[in-house]
Protein backbone atom coordinates (compact mmCIF):
# COMPACT_ATOMS: atom_id res chain seq x y z
CA UNK A 1 0.00 0.00 0.00
CA UNK A 2 3.10 2.66 1.10
CA UNK A 3 4.64 0.89 -2.38
CA UNK A 4 1.68 2.06 -4.44
CA UNK A 5 1.18 5.71 -3.34
CA UNK A 6 5.13 6.68 -3.24
CA UNK A 7 4.98 5.53 -7.04
CA UNK A 8 3.12 8.44 -7.68
CA UNK A 9 5.15 10.94 -5.66
CA UNK A 10 8.73 12.46 -6.83
CA UNK A 11 10.58 11.84 -3.54
CA UNK A 12 14.35 10.98 -3.67
CA UNK A 13 15.11 7.48 -3.22
CA UNK A 14 16.58 8.17 0.13
CA UNK A 15 13.70 9.83 1.26
CA UNK A 16 11.57 7.18 0.32
CA UNK A 17 13.58 4.05 1.93
CA UNK A 18 14.31 6.65 5.16
CA UNK A 19 10.12 7.22 5.44
CA UNK A 20 9.56 3.32 4.59
CA UNK A 21 11.74 1.93 7.57
CA UNK A 22 11.44 1.57 11.46
CA UNK A 23 14.02 3.22 12.81
CA UNK A 24 14.22 1.18 15.70
CA UNK A 25 12.51 -2.15 17.43
CA UNK A 26 13.29 -2.41 21.24
CA UNK A 27 12.85 -6.50 22.40
CA UNK A 28 12.59 -7.04 26.04
CA UNK A 29 12.57 -10.90 28.31
CA UNK A 30 11.37 -10.05 31.79
CA UNK A 31 10.81 -12.38 34.26
CA UNK A 32 7.83 -11.94 37.26
CA UNK A 33 7.11 -14.12 40.19
CA UNK A 34 3.75 -15.27 39.39
CA UNK A 35 1.80 -18.53 40.92
CA UNK A 36 5.12 -19.52 42.82
CA UNK A 37 7.34 -19.66 39.93
CA UNK A 38 9.37 -16.82 37.47
CA UNK A 39 6.93 -16.05 34.17
CA UNK A 40 8.90 -14.56 31.36
CA UNK A 41 7.37 -12.59 28.89
CA UNK A 42 7.96 -10.80 26.03
CA UNK A 43 7.68 -7.59 24.88
CA UNK A 44 8.49 -4.79 22.36
CA UNK A 45 8.57 -1.05 21.57
CA UNK A 46 9.21 -0.37 17.59
CA UNK A 47 9.75 3.52 16.72
CA UNK A 48 8.92 4.16 13.44
CA UNK A 49 9.62 7.67 12.74
CA UNK A 50 10.66 10.63 14.53
CA UNK A 51 10.33 13.57 11.78
CA UNK A 52 8.70 14.15 14.94
CA UNK A 53 8.48 13.68 18.62
CA UNK A 54 7.46 12.38 21.11
CA UNK A 55 6.59 9.47 19.10
CA UNK A 56 3.26 8.19 19.51
CA UNK A 57 1.61 4.85 19.68
CA UNK A 58 -0.53 1.79 21.58
CA UNK A 59 0.49 -0.56 23.88
CA UNK A 60 -1.50 -4.16 22.62
CA UNK A 61 -1.35 -7.11 24.79
CA UNK A 62 -2.19 -10.34 22.79
CA UNK A 63 -0.93 -13.58 22.22
CA UNK A 64 -0.45 -12.77 18.18
CA UNK A 65 2.21 -9.65 19.29
CA UNK A 66 5.62 -10.11 16.72
CA UNK A 67 8.34 -7.79 16.01
CA UNK A 68 6.89 -7.71 12.38
CA UNK A 69 3.58 -6.15 13.60
CA UNK A 70 4.46 -3.75 16.27
CA UNK A 71 6.65 -2.71 13.62
CA UNK A 72 4.06 -2.00 11.02
CA UNK A 73 1.30 -0.72 13.13
CA UNK A 74 4.44 1.70 14.12
CA UNK A 75 4.41 2.54 10.75
CA UNK A 76 0.57 3.00 10.25
CA UNK A 77 0.78 5.20 13.66
CA UNK A 78 3.37 7.67 11.51
CA UNK A 79 1.24 8.32 9.00
CA UNK A 80 -2.40 8.32 11.16
CA UNK A 81 -0.87 11.15 13.48
CA UNK A 82 0.37 13.09 10.01
CA UNK A 83 -2.71 12.68 8.56
CA UNK A 84 -4.42 14.43 11.09
CA UNK A 85 -1.62 16.45 11.91
CA UNK A 86 -1.23 15.26 15.64
CA UNK A 87 2.58 16.51 16.03
CA UNK A 88 4.09 12.72 17.16
CA UNK A 89 5.91 10.57 15.44
CA UNK A 90 4.92 7.05 15.01
CA UNK A 91 5.24 3.97 17.51
CA UNK A 92 3.57 0.90 19.08
CA UNK A 93 4.56 -1.64 21.35
CA UNK A 94 2.87 -4.74 22.42
CA UNK A 95 3.52 -7.41 25.13
CA UNK A 96 3.06 -11.11 24.37
CA UNK A 97 0.24 -12.71 26.48
CA UNK A 98 -3.52 -13.16 27.28
CA UNK A 99 -4.64 -10.88 29.52
CA UNK A 100 -7.56 -12.88 30.82
CA UNK A 101 -5.56 -15.69 31.77
CA UNK A 102 -4.58 -13.52 34.47
CA UNK A 103 -6.00 -12.45 37.59
CA UNK A 104 -6.17 -7.88 38.19
CA UNK A 105 -3.01 -7.95 40.93
CA UNK A 106 -1.01 -10.59 37.97
CA UNK A 107 -1.48 -8.04 34.82
CA UNK A 108 -0.48 -5.12 37.25
CA UNK A 109 2.65 -6.75 38.30
CA UNK A 110 3.37 -7.91 34.72
CA UNK A 111 2.36 -4.25 33.31
CA UNK A 112 4.26 -2.27 36.45
CA UNK A 113 7.23 -4.37 35.23
CA UNK A 114 7.24 -3.69 31.68
CA UNK A 115 6.29 -0.28 31.91
CA UNK A 116 9.96 -0.11 34.52
CA UNK A 117 11.78 -1.80 31.49
CA UNK A 118 10.49 0.77 29.04
CA UNK A 119 11.09 3.66 30.70
CA UNK A 120 14.71 3.45 32.07
CA UNK A 121 15.16 3.48 28.54
CA UNK A 122 13.25 6.14 27.62
CA UNK A 123 11.07 4.60 25.07
CA UNK A 124 7.86 5.86 27.95
CA UNK A 125 8.77 10.05 28.22
CA UNK A 126 6.42 12.90 28.13
CA UNK A 127 8.92 14.21 25.23
CA UNK A 128 10.13 11.83 23.76
CA UNK A 129 7.80 8.15 23.38
CA UNK A 130 4.10 8.29 24.65
CA UNK A 131 1.47 5.20 24.38
CA UNK A 132 -1.47 4.83 24.94
CA UNK A 133 -4.05 1.53 24.73
CA UNK A 134 -5.26 -0.92 22.03
CA UNK A 135 -5.93 -4.28 21.74
CA UNK A 136 -6.23 -5.91 25.33
CA UNK A 137 -5.45 -2.92 27.57
CA UNK A 138 -7.04 0.32 28.85
CA UNK A 139 -7.41 3.23 31.12
CA UNK A 140 -6.24 0.72 33.91
CA UNK A 141 -2.98 -0.37 32.83
CA UNK A 142 -2.28 3.26 31.34
CA UNK A 143 -3.19 4.51 35.11
CA UNK A 144 -0.29 1.87 36.30
CA UNK A 145 1.85 3.10 33.58
CA UNK A 146 1.68 6.37 34.35
CA UNK A 147 1.84 5.69 38.29
CA UNK A 148 5.33 3.64 37.56
CA UNK A 149 7.00 6.51 35.40
CA UNK A 150 5.65 9.03 38.44
CA UNK A 151 7.30 6.82 40.95
CA UNK A 152 10.65 6.49 38.69
CA UNK A 153 10.59 9.90 37.83
CA UNK A 154 9.52 12.25 41.45
CA UNK A 155 11.07 15.30 40.00
CA UNK A 156 9.12 15.41 36.41
CA UNK A 157 6.12 17.82 36.99
CA UNK A 158 4.73 16.59 33.36
CA UNK A 159 4.88 12.87 34.69
CA UNK A 160 1.21 12.11 33.28
CA UNK A 161 1.70 13.44 29.88
CA UNK A 162 3.93 9.98 29.96
CA UNK A 163 0.86 8.20 28.37
CA UNK A 164 -2.35 8.99 27.27
CA UNK A 165 -5.80 6.74 27.70
CA UNK A 166 -5.81 7.75 31.54
CA UNK A 167 -8.93 7.71 33.45
CA UNK A 168 -10.05 11.08 33.99
CA UNK A 169 -9.25 11.06 37.72
CA UNK A 170 -5.77 10.05 37.19
CA UNK A 171 -5.25 12.79 34.39
CA UNK A 172 -7.22 11.79 31.96
CA UNK A 173 -9.62 13.45 29.34
CA UNK A 174 -13.36 13.29 28.74
CA UNK A 175 -14.26 11.27 25.72
CA UNK A 176 -11.01 9.76 25.20
CA UNK A 177 -12.88 6.35 25.85
CA UNK A 178 -15.64 6.57 23.32
CA UNK A 179 -12.60 8.64 21.06
CA UNK A 180 -12.38 6.14 18.26
CA UNK A 181 -15.42 5.16 17.90
CA UNK A 182 -16.59 8.63 17.89
CA UNK A 183 -14.13 9.34 15.68
CA UNK A 184 -15.52 6.38 12.62
CA UNK A 185 -19.12 8.59 12.96
CA UNK A 186 -17.45 11.86 12.24
CA UNK A 187 -15.26 10.12 9.08
CA UNK A 188 -18.47 8.22 8.15
CA UNK A 189 -20.70 11.89 8.66
CA UNK A 190 -18.17 13.76 6.19
CA UNK A 191 -18.01 11.05 3.88
CA UNK A 192 -21.65 11.50 3.33
CA UNK A 193 -21.13 15.12 2.94
CA UNK A 194 -18.86 15.12 -0.36
CA UNK A 195 -22.10 14.00 -2.99
CA UNK A 196 -19.07 13.30 -5.27
CA UNK A 197 -17.45 10.78 -3.17
CA UNK A 198 -20.96 8.67 -2.34
CA UNK A 199 -21.46 9.16 -6.18
CA UNK A 200 -18.63 6.70 -6.77
CA UNK A 201 -20.05 4.68 -3.87
CA UNK A 202 -22.90 4.02 -5.66
CA UNK A 203 -24.65 5.85 -2.28
CA UNK A 204 -27.92 8.43 -2.61
CA UNK A 205 -29.09 9.84 0.47
CA UNK A 206 -28.25 10.92 4.17
CA UNK A 207 -27.15 8.73 6.84
CA UNK A 208 -31.10 8.62 8.30
CA UNK A 209 -32.37 4.62 7.72
CA UNK A 210 -28.45 3.17 6.36
CA UNK A 211 -28.05 -0.19 7.30
CA UNK A 212 -24.66 -0.79 8.77
CA UNK A 213 -23.09 -4.42 9.89
CA UNK A 214 -20.63 -4.48 12.41
CA UNK A 215 -17.75 -6.43 13.13
CA UNK A 216 -16.71 -6.80 16.72
CA UNK A 217 -18.71 -4.78 19.11
CA UNK A 218 -15.61 -3.74 21.61
CA UNK A 219 -14.57 -0.38 22.48
CA UNK A 220 -14.12 0.89 18.78
CA UNK A 221 -17.33 -1.19 17.40
CA UNK A 222 -19.74 -0.66 19.88
CA UNK A 223 -19.31 3.01 20.45
CA UNK A 224 -19.35 3.48 16.64
CA UNK A 225 -22.26 1.52 16.16
CA UNK A 226 -24.06 2.98 19.40
CA UNK A 227 -23.66 6.66 17.51
CA UNK A 228 -25.05 5.77 14.33
CA UNK A 229 -27.74 4.30 15.20
CA UNK A 230 -28.58 6.17 18.08
CA UNK A 231 -27.50 10.17 16.83
CA UNK A 232 -27.55 9.57 13.03
CA UNK A 233 -30.65 7.07 12.72
CA UNK A 234 -28.39 4.26 10.94
CA UNK A 235 -29.53 0.43 11.52
CA UNK A 236 -27.41 -1.69 12.47
CA UNK A 237 -28.66 -4.91 11.07
CA UNK A 238 -25.69 -7.12 12.33
CA UNK A 239 -23.01 -7.77 15.02
CA UNK A 240 -20.23 -9.94 13.88
CA UNK A 241 -18.93 -11.21 17.53
CA UNK A 242 -15.64 -13.75 18.38
CA UNK A 243 -18.63 -16.83 19.32
CA UNK A 244 -21.15 -16.17 15.97
CA UNK A 245 -23.16 -12.76 14.70
CA UNK A 246 -26.23 -11.56 15.01
CA UNK A 247 -28.28 -10.38 12.23
CA UNK A 248 -31.97 -8.39 12.69
CA UNK A 249 -33.62 -6.61 9.38
CA UNK A 250 -35.15 -4.54 11.35
CA UNK A 251 -32.24 -3.22 13.38
CA UNK A 252 -30.62 -4.71 16.51
CA UNK A 253 -30.19 -2.39 19.91
CA UNK A 254 -26.73 -2.15 20.37
CA UNK A 255 -27.18 -1.25 24.41
CA UNK A 256 -29.13 -4.30 24.86
CA UNK A 257 -26.48 -6.54 22.73
CA UNK A 258 -23.58 -4.90 24.71
CA UNK A 259 -24.96 -5.92 27.77
CA UNK A 260 -25.34 -9.38 26.81
CA UNK A 261 -22.34 -9.77 25.60
CA UNK A 262 -20.55 -8.50 29.34
CA UNK A 263 -22.55 -10.83 31.07
CA UNK A 264 -22.43 -13.96 28.84
CA UNK A 265 -19.20 -13.68 26.91
CA UNK A 266 -20.67 -13.66 23.65
CA UNK A 267 -23.83 -13.12 21.78
CA UNK A 268 -24.99 -16.72 21.77
CA UNK A 269 -28.78 -16.82 23.31
CA UNK A 270 -29.24 -13.10 22.73
CA UNK A 271 -33.37 -12.99 22.50
CA UNK A 272 -33.53 -10.46 19.24
CA UNK A 273 -32.62 -11.07 15.73
CA UNK A 274 -31.25 -14.93 14.17
CA UNK A 275 -27.85 -16.07 15.69
CA UNK A 276 -25.36 -16.82 12.83
CA UNK A 277 -22.71 -19.73 13.99
CA UNK A 278 -20.42 -18.99 11.40
CA UNK A 279 -19.66 -14.63 12.36
CA UNK A 280 -17.72 -14.40 8.99
CA UNK A 281 -20.20 -15.20 6.86
CA UNK A 282 -22.12 -11.97 7.83
CA UNK A 283 -19.66 -10.04 6.78
CA UNK A 284 -21.31 -10.75 2.98
CA UNK A 285 -24.56 -9.71 4.33
CA UNK A 286 -26.04 -7.20 1.99
CA UNK A 287 -26.04 -3.26 3.89
CA UNK A 288 -24.95 0.33 2.91
CA UNK A 289 -21.98 0.36 5.41
CA UNK A 290 -19.47 -2.73 6.76
CA UNK A 291 -17.87 -1.28 10.03
CA UNK A 292 -14.98 -4.20 10.75
CA UNK A 293 -13.59 -2.87 14.06
CA UNK A 294 -11.47 -6.09 15.71
CA UNK A 295 -8.89 -7.44 13.67
CA UNK A 296 -6.31 -7.40 10.98
CA UNK A 297 -7.25 -9.06 8.09
CA UNK A 298 -11.08 -10.20 8.24
CA UNK A 299 -11.56 -9.05 4.50
CA UNK A 300 -8.97 -11.18 2.80
CA UNK A 301 -8.94 -12.90 -0.53
CA UNK A 302 -10.79 -15.81 0.49
CA UNK A 303 -14.23 -13.81 1.33
CA UNK A 304 -13.41 -10.19 -0.39
CA UNK A 305 -15.19 -11.05 -3.96
CA UNK A 306 -18.45 -11.93 -1.69
CA UNK A 307 -18.36 -8.26 0.07
CA UNK A 308 -21.32 -6.20 -0.89
CA UNK A 309 -21.21 -3.36 0.90
CA UNK A 310 -20.43 -0.63 -1.36
CA UNK A 311 -18.75 0.95 1.33
CA UNK A 312 -16.27 -0.57 4.07
CA UNK A 313 -15.16 1.84 6.70
CA UNK A 314 -11.82 0.18 8.43
CA UNK A 315 -12.58 1.28 12.40
CA UNK A 316 -9.73 -1.30 13.11
CA UNK A 317 -5.89 -1.50 12.03
CA UNK A 318 -5.74 -3.37 8.62
CA UNK A 319 -8.71 -5.46 8.90
CA UNK A 320 -8.66 -5.53 5.28
CA UNK A 321 -5.51 -7.17 3.50
CA UNK A 322 -3.69 -5.45 0.26
CA UNK A 323 -4.86 -8.47 -1.68
CA UNK A 324 -8.57 -8.04 -0.71
CA UNK A 325 -8.14 -4.28 -1.26
CA UNK A 326 -7.30 -5.07 -4.68
CA UNK A 327 -10.69 -7.00 -5.72
CA UNK A 328 -12.91 -4.34 -3.44
CA UNK A 329 -11.10 -1.48 -5.57
CA UNK A 330 -11.86 -3.60 -8.55
CA UNK A 331 -15.39 -4.00 -7.71
CA UNK A 332 -16.09 -0.22 -6.85
CA UNK A 333 -16.07 -0.50 -3.33
CA UNK A 334 -15.23 2.68 -1.34
CA UNK A 335 -13.30 1.98 1.73
CA UNK A 336 -12.35 4.46 4.33
CA UNK A 337 -8.86 3.25 5.30
CA UNK A 338 -7.94 2.60 9.09
CA UNK A 339 -5.17 5.58 8.56
CA UNK A 340 -8.19 8.04 8.40
CA UNK A 341 -10.93 6.22 9.96
CA UNK A 342 -9.58 4.86 13.34
CA UNK A 343 -7.65 8.33 13.84
CA UNK A 344 -10.12 9.77 16.71
CA UNK A 345 -8.15 7.56 19.31
CA UNK A 346 -4.55 9.65 18.48
CA UNK A 347 -6.68 12.77 17.90
CA UNK A 348 -7.86 12.88 21.11
CA UNK A 349 -4.97 11.34 23.02
CA UNK A 350 -2.98 14.11 21.91
CA UNK A 351 -5.97 16.67 23.45
CA UNK A 352 -5.35 14.65 26.39
CA UNK A 353 -1.06 14.85 26.12
CA UNK A 354 -1.98 18.82 25.97
CA UNK A 355 -4.01 18.76 28.86
CA UNK A 356 -1.07 17.16 31.14
CA UNK A 357 1.54 19.74 29.87
CA UNK A 358 -0.59 22.81 30.31
CA UNK A 359 -1.78 21.23 33.94
CA UNK A 360 -5.27 22.63 33.55
CA UNK A 361 -8.81 21.50 32.30
CA UNK A 362 -10.14 22.35 29.07
CA UNK A 363 -13.29 24.79 29.62
CA UNK A 364 -12.20 25.95 32.66
CA UNK A 365 -10.58 29.60 32.28
CA UNK A 366 -13.59 30.50 29.40
CA UNK A 367 -16.67 28.67 30.23
CA UNK A 368 -18.37 30.67 32.38
CA UNK A 369 -17.16 33.69 31.26
CA UNK A 370 -18.62 32.48 28.04
CA UNK A 371 -21.94 31.27 29.50
CA UNK A 372 -21.96 35.39 31.18
CA UNK A 373 -21.87 36.82 27.67
CA UNK A 374 -24.79 34.20 26.28
CA UNK A 375 -27.07 35.60 28.90
CA UNK A 376 -26.80 39.51 27.94
CA UNK A 377 -28.01 38.19 24.54
CA UNK A 378 -30.85 36.37 26.14
CA UNK A 379 -31.31 39.31 28.50
CA UNK A 380 -31.84 41.50 25.86
CA UNK A 381 -34.28 39.02 23.28
CA UNK A 382 -36.22 38.67 26.60
CA UNK A 383 -36.88 42.39 27.07
CA UNK A 384 -37.43 43.20 23.57
CA UNK A 385 -40.01 40.28 23.55
CA UNK A 386 -41.71 42.23 26.90
CA UNK A 387 -41.75 45.66 24.74
CA UNK A 388 -42.74 43.62 21.43
CA UNK A 389 -46.63 44.38 20.72
CA UNK A 390 -46.56 41.19 18.57
CA UNK A 391 -45.79 38.76 22.19
CA UNK A 392 -43.16 37.10 20.37
CA UNK A 393 -41.52 34.66 22.13
CA UNK A 394 -38.32 32.24 22.32
CA UNK A 395 -37.97 28.74 21.17
CA UNK A 396 -38.81 26.07 23.92
CA UNK A 397 -35.05 24.85 25.20
CA UNK A 398 -33.62 27.67 23.35
CA UNK A 399 -32.63 29.44 26.35
CA UNK A 400 -31.13 26.88 28.14
CA UNK A 401 -29.19 25.07 25.32
CA UNK A 402 -28.05 28.87 24.14
CA UNK A 403 -26.40 29.61 27.71
CA UNK A 404 -24.79 26.18 28.25
CA UNK A 405 -21.03 27.19 27.72
CA UNK A 406 -18.72 24.42 26.52
CA UNK A 407 -17.25 21.89 28.89
CA UNK A 408 -14.48 19.47 28.85
CA UNK A 409 -16.29 16.78 26.89
CA UNK A 410 -17.93 19.02 24.13
CA UNK A 411 -14.79 20.94 23.75
CA UNK A 412 -12.80 17.81 22.91
CA UNK A 413 -15.90 16.04 20.46
CA UNK A 414 -15.48 20.00 18.82
CA UNK A 415 -11.43 19.40 18.12
CA UNK A 416 -12.38 15.82 16.96
CA UNK A 417 -15.02 16.25 14.69
CA UNK A 418 -13.21 19.06 13.25
CA UNK A 419 -9.55 17.13 13.06
CA UNK A 420 -12.09 14.53 10.89
CA UNK A 421 -13.64 17.26 8.54
CA UNK A 422 -9.87 18.59 7.52
CA UNK A 423 -8.65 15.15 7.03
CA UNK A 424 -11.17 14.07 4.98
CA UNK A 425 -11.21 16.91 2.56
CA UNK A 426 -7.27 16.97 2.21
CA UNK A 427 -7.58 13.19 1.49
CA UNK A 428 -10.76 13.91 -0.69
CA UNK A 429 -9.08 16.80 -2.75
CA UNK A 430 -6.19 14.19 -3.55
CA UNK A 431 -8.82 11.61 -5.19
CA UNK A 432 -11.38 13.81 -6.65
CA UNK A 433 -8.56 15.94 -8.50
CA UNK A 434 -5.49 13.17 -9.48
CA UNK A 435 -6.36 11.09 -12.27
CA UNK A 436 -3.95 8.77 -11.15
CA UNK A 437 -5.59 8.20 -8.32
CA UNK A 438 -8.37 5.82 -7.78
CA UNK A 439 -9.05 5.35 -4.02
CA UNK A 440 -9.32 6.58 -0.66
CA UNK A 441 -6.84 4.60 0.50
CA UNK A 442 -3.68 5.93 -1.70
CA UNK A 443 -4.75 9.69 -0.74
CA UNK A 444 -4.80 9.12 2.87
CA UNK A 445 -1.25 7.76 2.27
CA UNK A 446 -0.45 10.45 -0.18
CA UNK A 447 -1.26 13.49 1.92
CA UNK A 448 0.52 11.52 5.06
CA UNK A 449 3.82 10.64 3.51
CA UNK A 450 4.19 14.50 1.99
CA UNK A 451 3.74 16.17 5.20
CA UNK A 452 6.16 12.96 6.79
CA UNK A 453 8.80 14.04 4.02
CA UNK A 454 8.11 17.81 4.65
CA UNK A 455 8.95 17.39 7.83
CA UNK A 456 12.33 15.47 7.31
CA UNK A 457 13.58 18.04 4.73
CA UNK A 458 12.83 21.08 7.39
CA UNK A 459 15.29 18.96 9.28
CA UNK A 460 17.76 18.78 6.67
CA UNK A 461 17.91 15.53 5.32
Amino acid sequence: MFNRAVALMDLPPGLEEKIRVCNATYTVRFGVRLRGQIQTFTGYRSVHSEHMEPVKGGIRYALGVNQDEVEALAALMTYKCALVEAPFGGSKGGLCLDPRQYEEYELEMITRRFAYELAKRDLIHPSQNVPAPDMGTGEREMSWIADQYARMNTTDINAKACVTGKPPHAGGIQGRTEATGRGVQYAIQEFFRHPSDKKKAGITGGLEGKTVVVQGLGNVGYHAAKFLSEEDGCKVIGIIERDGALVDPKGLNVEAVRNWIGKHGGVAGFADGKFVEDGSKVLEEECDILVPAALEGVINMGNAANIKAPLIVEAANGPVTAGADEILRDKGAVIIPDMYANAGGVTVSYFEWVKNLSHIRFGRMGRRQEEARHQLIVDELERLSAASEVGWELTPNFKEKYLRGAGELELVRSGLDDTMRTAYQACSKVWNERDDVTDLRTASYLVAIDKVATAYRAKGL
